[in-house]
């Protein structure tokens, strides 16, 4: 009877641990240990998140706040996806020195080259700090005095949280607000880059194979961190240093086998598991279906122009896939949620839970919630959807409109109060910056012309002819004019003169009208996660991703997208050469991978059938943050670098199932082989600790 006990907790723990989940690296001990030793893992809790000696969140980075980088040497190494350092790697880049094109590889370490803005933060430690972050809120409270309530204890916090001079800290909510921790950090300014593959490597397949399996890019950069002559963060300088990290990562040159476990750790983003089927359903059925129309119409014009014109492919390469990303996510995200019948299972969970608040006598309290949610979703739907079509036109595709959306801020900013005229010059023309920086006129009246229809039938074109918006030097020499002037001037431009109403529109009645809407969402949300911790405690939640610094266990595993067809989880360098389009900005090969694949000359990074793997799949629960995050093996070495998910299991960051949600690994025999037999970059493998652990 005990074995069979024992047997069926151990089936328990196998099926739990592949169904997904965001854990927080601190609270790993208990279950979450045992259900990542049951899938594998010979790693402890300890040997994961540890404060008192070096641990594997010493080895882990969060890449400008928006991927997620990894220490691999002990002179600070650090790897990351290509297309997280894209934008350092597009700086560096010109017509006559093209690094996204040719590639980039420092043959030492005054080779590196540094990177304005650029930085990576590391955890020092995480602390529960729910109780002083909420004392003195009650349900007395309204919505706005609790926040501020909060806001108050946690700038206290803050303010005499244990630290060091050069350390930051940050609190952040966990649960829709049920739940807060302390985040103690170091953040290291001095970035440097030092290696990365050409797009055709790096980028390869672009935007057909984005989300897709099977997938052959080598989705991998190399960046090194600098400190000063104390290991200390500091502001780039020459002076700088290699940093000396707490923990680097071992590499395996073993590899991968189905089933094998897999611990991705890293940034997520933002995930919304618990939305009540309403939600869900406004989502993929009115929101995501026009945005995607919006954006397809964007990238027909920018594909076409990149294609015709080497400038403006360097202009437009991140833009467009910026916009191309999300684009493809949204669609993936709707099959995948039809296919799962997503919707269809949270109105049965939602039943479930509405039986059991009558059963435990919970009614008065939580009764109301889902009706509540109904109500609300319907009640603000066309501001939402409005509200989103507002930022893809004005934000995100068009950037004449984006210009003068900048401009009113600015405007507004003076208009409200004078004395903030300097501060909010300083705000505009940085933001204007980086918009100039790559903006071309042409291409983007054609945008216009395509994507604005999408949002009012009041479209002229002839702006672009007549206005000051599309050149740099006057807007940024009307910056320089008197308050008065500026001002005149800028509404007597046509181009402004034509976003302006849209813009008026949206800053006095949506987008008051949508955040009245999250608002009261976001009460409503918090009261529905606790009401279901209540209600169904047996039930294991994980918190929502909201970029920190999460654990996720799984397995390498192919999958089955539809009938009749299975995905097997490793691709291989076959694959890039069966794919190959001479001169195709997708599927170019560069002629020395032909030829090393042509001589078979993969060194030791072959694998036991004398093929190089470039990528695998794995079960991890993963988002948009994770890019970049190491794939560790059982024993924690390095197998792969996260960087996608599957088009069909996208949807995983509001429903996560795992029948089809997979995410894509870049295989770590694939990039050193790149770096090695492809670059001639040996010294930064000599740099590693190449291991081999299955072979004890």
């Amino acid at each position: 009877m005990k074995i069979l006990k024992l047997l069926l907790l151990f089936i328990s723990l196998q099926l739990t641990a592949q169904q997904g989940g965001m854990w927080i690296p601190s609270l790993l001990q208990g279950m979450n240990e045992q259900e990542m030793q049951s899938l594998g893992s010979e790693l402890t809790a300890s040997d994961i998140y540890d404060i008192n000696q070096s641990s594997i969140k010493d080895a882990i980075g969060h890449f400008n706040g928006g991927c997620t980088s990894e220490i691999i040497s002990p002179k600070g190494l650090v790897l990351t996806n290509h297309h997280c350092g894209y934008s350092q790697i597009q700086s560096h880049s010109s017509l006559g020195n093209d690094l996204t094109k040719n590639g980039f590889w420092a043959q030492n370490f005054s080779e590196e080259l540094p990177n304005e803005g650029l930085f990576i933060e590391f955890i020092v430690r995480i602390e529960d700090v729910t109780t002083q972050v909420l004392q003195g809120v009650t349900d007395q409270l309204s919505e706005r005095g609790k926040q501020s309530l909060i806001d108050k204890n946690s700038a206290a916090i803050n303010k005499i949280a244990k630290r060091e001079d050069f350390q930051g800290s940050k609190i952040k909510a966990f649960y829709n607000g049920n739940q807060y921790f302390l985040f103690i950090t170091e953040r290291y300014e001095d970035i440097r880059l030092v290696g990365a593959p050409p797009v055709s490597i790096g980028k390869f397949g672009s935007d057909t194979d984005n989300w897709m399996w099977p997938r052959h890019t080598g989705d991998f950069s190399l960046f090194r961190i600098y400190a000063d002559k104390n290991n200390k963060p500091a502001k780039y300088s020459k002076e700088n240093v290699p940093y000396t990290p707490k923990h680097y990562l071992p590499i395996s040159l073993d590899g991968i086998s189905e089933d094998d476990f897999t611990l991705v750790f890293g940034f997520p983003g933002k995930t919304s598991e618990y939305l009540p089927a309403v939600a869900v359903e406004q989502i993929t059925q009115k929101v995501n279906p026009s945005n995607i129309e919006i954006r397809k119409a964007a990238l027909t014009v920018i594909d076409e122009a990149m294609k015709n014109d080497d400038e403006v492919r360097i202009q437009y390469a991140s833009k467009q896939a910026r916009i191309a990303n999300y684009w493809k996510k949204w669609i993936g995200e709707n099959q995948g949620i039809e296919k799962s019948n997503a919707i269809e299972k949270k109105r049965a969970f939602e039943a479930k839970f509405t039986n059991l608040i009558e059963e435990k006598g919970l009614t008065a309290p939580y009764g109301n919630i889902l009706s509540d949610f109904k109500t609300l979703y319907n009640t603000y739907e066309n501001t939402v959807v409005k509200r989103s079509n507002f930022m893809e036109v004005f934000l995100r595709n068009i950037e004449l409109m984006q210009i003068a959306l900048r401009l009113y801020q600015f405007e507004e900013a003076y208009t409200h109060d004078n004395s903030s005229y300097e501060k909010a010059k300083s705000v505009t023309i940085s933001k204007l910056s980086k918009v100039y920086k790559n903006f071309n006129p042409e291409v983007d009246k054609k945008v216009f012309e395509t994507v604005i229809p999408f949002y009012t039938v009041n479209v002229n074109s002839s702006i672009y002819s007549e206005t000051m918006l599309t050149s740099a030097s006057e807007v940024f020499k009307l910056l320089e004019e008197s308050p008065e002037k500026l001002i005149l001037q800028l509404n007597n431009d046509l181009a402004y003169k034509y976003a302006k109403p849209f813009i008026d529109e949206f800053i006095n009645t949506i987008n008051p009208e949508y955040q009245a809407f999250i608002s009261q969402k976001n009460a409503l949300q918090k009261k529905y996660m606790k009401a279901m911790m209540e209600v169904m405690p047996d039930e294991r939640y994980f918190p929502d991703a909201n970029s920190t610094l999460r654990v996720t266990y799984g397995k390498v595993k192919g999958y089955q997208p539809k009938d009749a067809v299975y995905y097997e989880p490793v691709s291989y360098l076959e694959g890039v050469l069966e794919k190959y389009v001479p001169d195709d900005y997708e599927f170019d090969v560069p002629q020395k991978l032909q030829d090393l694949y042509t001589a078979k000359d993969y060194g030791i990074y072959a694998d036991k059938n004398g093929k190089l793997p470039v990528c695998f799949l794995g079960t991890n629960h993963t988002t948009g943050g994770n890019s970049g995050s190491p794939a560790l093996d059982a024993q924690g070495n390095l197998i792969g670098l996260n960087f996608d998910r599957v088009w069909e299991g996208t949807m995983s960051d509001m429903n996560y199932d795992p029948e089809i949600c997979r995410n894509i690994m870049v295989d770590v025999r694939y990039i050193l082989f790149i770096i090695d037999k492809y670059a001639d970059a040996t010294h930064l493998i000599d740099e590693m600790k190449l291991v081999h652990p299955k072979t004890k």
